[in-house]
C-alpha cells in the first residue's frame, strides 16, 4: 500500500472543502449582514514504520477539515434612509421569534419591515424578511402603531459570552447552543437607524485564499498522480 497516495488524497478533498467555503464567503459578497467563514485544518494520525524498534521513524497519514469558524468582525455599514432598518454598530446580535415555530433566532441583518398579524389596520409587527418578528430590549415582540408618528422603535442587541458554536440555520440566521451560554443585553453596543450592515467578506483575501487553496490542491493531485506511477513502475517490474 502506497501511504502517500492516500495521505495526498486527503489533502486534495480538505483543499477542496475548503474552496467550497471560499466560494460561499465570495458568493454572499453582497449578503447583508453575512458573516464569512474560515476553514480549520487538524493532522490525522501518525504510523510507526517498524513496531519492534525502540525509536521508530513516524509518518503522517494526510490532513482534514475540522472546523469552519465563523468570524464576526463588523462589516461596512451603508445608509439607506429606511424607516425600518437598522445596524448594530459594535457587538451583537438581533433577536427575531418565528411564531410559527415557537424558536428564538440571531441575526446581523437589521433589513426589518412591518407586517399586520391582527384585524387592526394601525397596528403592525417589526419583522424580518422572512416574517419573524424582531424583539425588543426585554425580548418582548416589537409592535407599531403606523398612526403614532413619534413612536420610538428600538430593536434589542443581544451577545453571549462565547459566541463560537452558534449554529447557521440559512437566511443569515443563528442558532445558540449550550456552548454559547445565556444571551445577555448588549449596552455597549449602538443601533443606528436607516442604516445596514454589509458583508464582512474581504474580496482581496478571500482570492488570495483561493490562489493558496488551488495551488495546494494541485500539488496534493500531483503527488496522487505520481504516486499512482510509483505503484505502476512497481507492478510492471515483477
Amino acid at each position: 500500500m502506497n501511504l502517500s497516495f492516500y495521505t495526498a488524497a486527503t489533502g486534495a478533498r480538505a483543499h477542496q472543502t475548503r474552496m467550497d467555503i471560499i466560494g460561499n464567503n465570495i458568493a454572499n459578497i453582497n449578503t447583508e449582514g453575512f458573516k464569512s467563514k474560515n476553514a480549520g485544518f487538524v493532522d490525522l494520525l501518525y504510523e510507526r514504520y517498524f513496531a519492534a524498534a525502540t525509536e521508530d521513524p513516524e509518518t503522517g497519514v494526510g490532513v482534514r477539515v475540522e472546523t469552519t469558524n465563523t468570524l464576526f468582525t463588523q462589516g461596512g455599514v451603508i445608509p439607506t434612509g429606511g424607516a425600518h432598518d437598522f445596524a448594530i454598530m459594535g457587538d451583537g446580535f438581533f433577536s427575531v421569534f418565528d411564531n410559527a415555530t415557537g424558536e428564538i433566532y440571531y441575526t446581523r441583518n437589521g433589513n426589518f419591515v412591518l407586517s399586520n398579524f391582527s384585524n387592526d389596520t394601525n397596528m403592525f409587527y417589526l419583522v424580518n424578511q422572512m416574517g419573524h418578528i424582531v424583539l425588543d430590549r426585554e425580548f418582548g415582540l416589537i409592535s407599531v402603531d403606523t398612526s403614532d408618528e413619534n413612536q420610538e422603535i428600538m430593536p434589542g442587541v443581544f451577545d453571549f459570552n462565547i459566541q463560537d458554536g452558534l449554529v447557521r440555520s440559512g437566511n443569515n440566521l443563528f442558532q445558540t447552543t449550550p456552548k454559547n451560554g445565556e444571551p445577555f443585553l448588549n449596552d455597549e453596543s449602538r443601533v443606528v437607524r436607516g442604516y445596514i450592515e454589509m458583508s464582512n467578506v474581504d474580496l482581496a483575501q478571500e482570492m488570495s485564499r483561493v490562489i493558496e487553496a488551488q495551488r495546494a490542491f494541485q500539488l496534493s493531485i500531483r503527488m496522487v498522480q505520481t504516486s499512482d506511477e510509483v505503484e505502476n513502475t512497481i507492478i510492471n517490474l515483477r
